[in-house]
């Protein structure tokens, strides 16, 4: 994918002296206090700032934080913690601007943070007149919010529309680079891994890599539709009877490819959904009238290992079995360990997933982690994101 670089920018000297205007993504948990929690967002939006300040830019920093009403301010709306927390991890003061949209101070080498974007009236549904002020503001306009490249906003989409220059900063552009790796140029086989409680949430993300990948791993509840579908018995699991044809094509496409989805062939079952339940394994054949299906047995984990540890390139949504429950944990474990061990290149996503990469402490192991749930999963859709075709665009003007 052709964008413009904000790092090519700056290593051609074309930042000096000029207004940058950040979109970051630092929508971060915090306590009823008001104080973050968690950062890692905030940290992973340093480098394109200090990029920025070490060019000599005069740079404008903006991000959504929950979810406010426009035109309304709340204490708790305000960027101000993490204002703060910015100007701690970069050594210096990074002052919070209100109402900005008209005009904003600020000198070069100097950063502000702008408050929250979605305060501003016309934000969401991406308003014109407010999509041009922002662009007034700047000479150049970076997208380096991955987690909202598949929103089409005001400060995601229209500035990048009527900035003089718009270009990605150093997250957005990683991101791409990784899924062109992963989806677009993949070395194989390329094996995907999707899980989660319901095959409607992912029934398009299945369509798409259908047509794409040599292995397609479905976990959860997912693979409970697919074991149904397979003519196996699954007693009180959560299941979509509704999707069985569904996900029968799926199995009929990637078949008529010579590829596959592996059906379990054990499981780890339970007579009821808590913690301290008593985990059984059973063959995939035995699956008893009350019995549910909370993880893959050892059996399928160590196929489906021997599988990743082959793979040329690995994507990854969405744990295999109720990871949060020890008992019910050793199939997730098992697919990260896999993974961990596994020479091919892999991406992961969404909430659960990174959940499940923290757990067991595979972070440097996986080739590339997104930083994007939504967007993530919308590129695994097969979707063209908002702000990668209008960065494309742009970047052919």
């Amino acid at each position: 994918m052709n964008v413009l670089r904000f790092s090519d920018l700056v290593a051609a000297g074309k930042v000096a002296g000029q207004r940058v205007f950040i979109r970051a993504d630092l929508n971060v948990p915090q306590d009823d206090a008001g104080r973050i929690t968690e950062d890692t967002r905030i940290r992973a939006s340093v480098p394109c700032v200090k990029l920025a300040l070490d060019a000599g830019a005069a740079v404008m920093v903006t991000s959504h934080l929950g979810r406010p009403t426009e035109g309304e301010f709340k204490p708790e709306d305000s960027l101000a913690p993490v204002a703060a927390r910015l100007g701690e991890l970069l050594g210096r003061e990074v002052k919070l601007v209100a109402n900005w949209v008209d005009g904003v101070q600020v000198a070069p080498g100097q950063v502000v943070m702008l408050e929250n974007c979605r305060l501003n009236k016309g934000e969401k549904k991406n308003n014109e007149e407010l999509a041009k002020k922002m662009a007034a503001l700047c000479d150049i306009f970076v997208h380096d919010a991955f987690g909202t490249a598949h929103r089409a906003e005001a400060s995601t989409y229209g500035i990048a529309q009527f900035a003089k220059v718009a270009c990605a900063g150093p997250l957005l552009a990683a991101e791409i680079d990784a899924i062109s790796k992963a989806l677009a140029n993949p070395k194989r086989p390329l094996v995907a891994i999707v899980a989660g409680s319901k095959v409607s949430t992912k029934l398009t993300i299945l369509q798409s890599l259908a047509k794409n990948v040599d292995q397609l791993i479905v976990g959860g509840g997912i693979a409970n539709t697919f074991m149904l579908a397979a003519g196996l018995a699954v007693g009180k699991s959560l299941v979509e009877k509704d999707l069985l044809e569904d996900a029968k094509a799926v199995i009929a496409a990637m078949k008529a490819r010579g590829a596959a989805v592996p059906i379990p062939v054990d499981v780890v079952v339970a007579k009821e959904f808590k913690a301290d339940a008593t985990a059984t394994v059973k063959a995939a054949t035995e699956v008893a009238d009350d019995d549910l299906i909370l993880d893959i047995g050892p059996k399928t984990a160590a196929q489906l290992a021997d599988m990743l540890k082959a793979a040329g390139t690995i994507v990854w949504n969405g744990p295999v079995g109720v990871f949060e429950f020890d008992s019910f944990a050793k199939g997730t474990e098992a697919i990260a360990r896999a993974i961990a061990a596994s020479s091919a290149f892999s991406i992961a996503g969404g909430g659960d997933t990174l959940a499940a990469i923290a757990k067991y402490g595979i972070e440097k192991q996986v080739g590339y982690i997104s930083t994007g749930g939504g967007a993530f999963l919308e590129v695994l859709e097969g979707k063209t994101l908002p702000a990668f075709e209008i960065l494309a665009r742009r970047a052919q003007a």
